[in-house]
C-alpha cells in the first residue's frame, strides 16, 4: 500500500499535494476529537495519517 501511495505522490502537482495535505490534517483533527470523547476502534489510524502527512511534506520539499 505504501509503495502505491508514494508513486501517486510523485506524479502529483504541488497544488494537489497541498489539497491532500489539508484533507489529511483535517482527518487528524477530527480523529483527535473523537479520541477525546470515546475510544477509537482503529488505534493505529492516527499514526498512519501522520506518516502520510510526512510523505506529502517530503514530496513538497523535493519539488522546491
Amino acid at each position: 500500500m505504501a509503495k502505491k501511495e508514494k508513486e501517486n505522490l510523485k506524479g502529483m502537482k504541488k497544488e494537489e499535494l497541498k489539497k491532500k495535505l489539508a484533507d489529511l490534517e483535517e482527518s487528524i483533527r477530527v480523529l483527535r476529537f473523537k479520541a477525546q470523547g470515546s475510544k477509537s476502534k482503529n488505534v493505529k489510524e492516527s499514526t498512519t495519517l501522520k506518516k502520510q502527512v510526512a510523505r506529502i511534506l517530503t514530496e513538497m520539499n523535493k519539488k522546491k
